[in-house]
């Protein structure tokens, strides 16, 4: 048995724990990281990234079938590929892991490939590959160990041909038919994909609309272009069971008060994650979790415990890549330099990548009304956008933008469109600096673009859209 140790270790190789490690060893610390998969952790592996390169192709394809309107000319029909596609998946997996591992070993970084557990707050066993067992001795610890599916307790939930998000990833073919359980950010983005490439759909969510966190104007003209797509969306529908019937899988859900039944090749499951904590014995170093299961931190990212720090998926807190990273730096930060760095979650963007786009920083317009506070709305139709029209993703997209009255300060954003995911941080940035309406409108956006919009939308707040029709 080794001993080794460490100003700093990490466990878990994700993306906040690399970046947590990366951090710290930039301030001069030694530092170890504990990853007992594949580096780069669900974002790189099973989500974010495999997710967009679906999705990409999936957005060329639809793009494709329309040629004609664009001004081409195709000798034959294009098709899908499956097994290509999941090949170059494959491939930009693992030219972003090894990326990771270039970063760590640049960076002086240890990489133990290994499972960890807490032997007390100060020390951690690491079972090796080989069998074997190494003790780490650190004086700082940061969990960031992720999330995994999480399945609900739906009857027939273990039959074959039931699969979560990492299944449907790596799955050998596309299913004819499809039943996807919830309607969240994996389960629209999944349903965009399959639409695309032919699949058919069915959404179930047992809420009264889709895209729970995003905007209900936004969630609207989703879910209709959505439907406009071929896929069926079914809100306040509880799933009963699931069985086999007729060689087909059959979802059993009430809706109104009646039965209904929807049926598919595969029925996935996207109803949410649960923090990775089993085998880590926290127990042993005393560290708090939740009544989910997930770790306990304070605004500067520590635990109870204090030498031990968590950040990403585990703490439960904003379960998004994005998040995770800023949390580790965050984190380490506060360990290393004795700062007081928070996150202020108000203000992390988010994102669906399905065609058109959606993006959303700030508060909603129901999260304005619900906290009282005196608002205003601009919204602008991206049908009156030059760009917009080329792209051809018209139908039913706009920004929205939510101001305070008392101080005239944009405090909230949600854009429907083409480049959603890439607008957005100007108003990340906007918001998190406290930016009013005037401000805005005096910053000049270039043309031809999408961007314009942003600052249509913030004129319309004033009544002063140029772009809009004056309402009567």
């Amino acid at each position: 048995m080794l001993v080794n140790d460490y100003k700093v270790t990490v466990i878990g190789g994700g993306i906040g724990g690399y970046v947590s490690a990366i951090r710290a060893a930039q301030l001069g610390a030694k530092v170890a990281l504990i990853e007992r998969a594949d580096l780069g952790g669900t974002c790189l592996n099973v989500g974010c990234i495999p997710t967009k390169v679906l999705l990409h192709t999936a957005e060329l394809y639809e793009e494709l079938k329309h040629a004609d309107e664009l001004g081409l000319e195709l000798e034959n029909k294009p098709k899908v590929n499956w097994q290509k596609l999941q090949t170059r998946r494959v491939n930009i997996i693992n030219k972003l892991v090894k990326g990771v591992e270039m970063l760590l070993k640049s960076n002086n970084i240890t990489l133990i490939r290994g499972e960890a557990s807490f032997i007390d707050n100060k020390s951690i066993k690491v079972r090796l590959s080989d069998g074997k067992e190494d003790v780490i001795k650190s004086e700082y610890f940061v969990i960031a160990t992720g999330s995994e599916p999480m399945i609900p307790p739906i009857k027939g939930a273990d039959l074959e041909g039931v699969i979560d998000s990492t299944k449907a990833l790596c799955s050998d073919k596309l299913p004819e038919e499809v039943v996807i359980i919830g309607g969240g950010v994996i389960g629209i983005e999944f349903a965009s994909a399959y639409s695309a490439f032919g699949t058919r759909v069915t959404m179930i969510e047992m809420l009264p609309k889709i895209g729970r966190s995003m905007d209900s104007d936004v969630a609207a003209m989703l879910s209709a272009n959505m439907e406009k797509s071929g896929i069926e969306i079914h809100t306040s529908a509880k799933v009963v069971g699931i069985e086999k019937k007729d060689g087909r899988l059959c979802v059993k859900y009430e809706l109104n008060g009646e039965d209904k039944f929807a049926y598919g090749d595969n029925v996935l499951i996207s109803t949410g994650r649960k923090p990775v904590i089993t085998g880590l014995e926290i127990e042993n170093a005393k560290v708090a979790v939740s009544n989910r299961g997930f770790v306990t931190i304070d605004s500067n990212m520590r635990t109870n415990v204090n030498n031990i720090y968590a950040v990403g998926d585990v703490t439960g807190k904003v379960m998004l890549a994005h998040v995770a990273e800023e949390q580790g730096i965050v984190a380490v930060e506060n360990m290393l330099l004795g700062d007081n760095k928070t996150i202020n979650y108000d203000i992390v963007p988010g994102c669906l990548y399905t065609k058109p786009e959606v993006a959303y920083v700030g508060i909603t317009e129901d999260e304005a009304k619900n906290r009282g506070i005196d608002y205003e709305t601009g919204m602008f139709p991206l049908i009156n956008n030059g760009k917009t029209l080329i792209t051809g993703d018209v139908e039913n997209t706009f920004i929205k933008v939510v101001t305070d009255k008392k101080y005239d300060e944009i405090i909230g954003i949600s854009i429907y469109g083409p480049r959603a995911t890439e607008m957005i941080s100007e108003f990340s940035l906007g918001i998190n600096l406290e930016v009013t309406v005037d401000e805005l409108i005096e910053t000049i956006h270039p043309h031809p673009t999408v961007s314009e919009g942003l600052k249509e939308a913030v004129l319309a707040v004033k009544k002063q859209a140029i772009h809009s029709m004056k309402a009567k």
